[in-house]
């Protein structure tokens, strides 16, 4: 009898973490390449991306770059440029890049997969699911002798709502603009963004919950570790390890293949180097404080929902048509539109003021005043990029898509970030 009852809880535990995603009424086709007239884009237009690409890496401005354009779910420019890394293999269309921060939307698409199936709410404090988030304090005084620090307690507890805003006050470690959150960060061992080490998320978070805030939370936007935060919490509301549970319920579904926080054995040939100008040349950046071959090699535990994946061109574009369509791609649901809305709408209020851009949950959106400046979409159109110098966009109103991937670290004359955007939007002609 007991086993039976195991056995029934089992499989309630099963049915009940395979869900989150499901089949659609709603049945959009694959990206696939299609003759750009047929998308509404002009092929002499795309040219100029082309040109202006193949230009850049013959100017030695970067060593390679593939780059992709995709409109009313079509794949109109997908290209690479140059070279893959210092041994000078070319650059091909499948090259698997570090996206870095790309990873943060990921991580919070599946953050609001498991909202949808009301397993929290966004308000509800950190604490309730990491308890070692309780009691926290706002940094007022900092010793640099010895690092101690004091003080005030919190007025509010951070939400989930603030750790996908990037408004809860938590730091940056090694990358934050804040030298005594850098000493304290790494006096803690708290783990900022990619590791060969031995270590877990949920040990990194918990290291993490005992260090001071920026500020209060929900009064300031503080970009942060906030996504780690959320990697352990889809473990404890999920009950599956985070990497499992994106490869179940997003990539699978959706056919991201080659999108992993760890690279299979199969797959390393097509991991791009990251490397840097060195006299006039490129060479692989050494290491550092964390090493670039995180993806391929180490001990390959700590799953960052911040910043760990590594994926292709094509993968991410899957990604982002999934949000252009609502939240399905071809005939797989893994969020709802009105979802999708929420996820697409300023979460930080007047935060930043009179800004070009504001924030959702875990994307830059281009406000009304971003959209008149130009260059940069259509209002509402998200976007952000990567540590290493990837970049992506997509602009709902257009139902366009931009992606333009390289590896790079250190000062870079690079001009392709905003150079393609702008060009991007000068394509369409209908």
């Amino acid at each position: 009898m007991k086993k039976l009852i195991l056995l029934f809880s089992l499989c309630i535990f099963v049915l009940g973490v395979t869900n989150a995603q499901t089949s659609s009424i709603k049945k959009s086709h694959k990206l696939e390449e299609m003759a750009p007239a047929s998308a509404g884009i002009s092929s002499e237009r795309l040219a100029r991306i082309d040109k202006m690409c193949e230009e850049e890496v013959a100017k030695g401005n970067l060593p390679g770059i593939v780059s992709l354009v995709a409109r009313n779910g079509k794949i109109v420019h997908w290209k690479a440029y140059g070279v893959a890394n210092e041994a000078g293999d070319k650059m091909e269309r499948d090259a698997i890049f570090r996206i870095a921060s790309q990873s943060k939307a990921i991580t919070s698409t599946a953050v609001m997969m498991l909202w949808e199936e009301g397993k929290f709410q966004l308000d509800d404090p950190i604490s309730k699911y990491i308890p070692e988030f309780k009691g926290q304090q706002v940094l007022t005084n900092f010793r640099y002798s010895d690092t101690t620090w004091t003080g005030v307690p919190v007025k509010n507890e951070i939400t989930i709502r603030n750790l996908l805003s990037h408004t809860s006050g938590i730091g940056y470690g090694a990358i934050d603009g804040d030298e005594r959150f850098q000493l304290l960060y790494k006096k803690a061992g708290v783990t900022d963004l990619f590791t060969t080490k031995n270590i877990t998320i949920e040990e990194s978070v918990k290291r993490l919950a005992k260090m001071p805030l920026h500020h209060e939370p929900g009064t300031q936007f503080t970009y942060s570790e906030g996504l780690d935060v959320l990697g352990y919490f889809i473990e404890i509301v999920s009950g599956m390890p985070f990497d499992q549970y994106l490869k179940t319920h997003i990539f699978d579904p959706l056919g991201m293949e080659d999108t992993w926080f760890y690279q299979p054995a199969k797959n390393i040939d097509r991991v791009v180097e990251v490397q840097h100008p060195v006299n006039g040349g490129w060479e692989k950046y050494p290491v550092t404080f964390y090493d670039t071959d995180y993806p391929i090699k180490g001990a390959k535990t700590f799953f960052s929902g911040g910043a760990g994946l590594s994926s292709t061109a094509k993968d991410y574009a899957i990604f982002l048509q999934m949000y252009l369509n609502g939240g399905e791609y071809n005939g797989v649901r893994l969020l709802s539109r009105k979802t999708v809305d929420v996820i697409l709408s300023n979460q930080i209020g007047e935060i930043h003021g009179d800004s070009d851009t504001k924030f959702g949950l875990a994307f830059e959106l281009v406000t009304e005043k971003g959209q008149i400046k130009g260059g940069l979409g259509s209002e509402g159109t998200f976007n952000w990029g990567g540590y290493f110098n990837t970049q992506y966009f997509a602009d709902p109103e257009e139902n366009v898509i931009g992606i333009i991937m390289k590896q790079t670290q250190g000062p870079v004359n690079d001009v392709t970030g905003w150079k393609f955007r702008q060009m991007v939007f000068q394509t369409i002609d209908d």
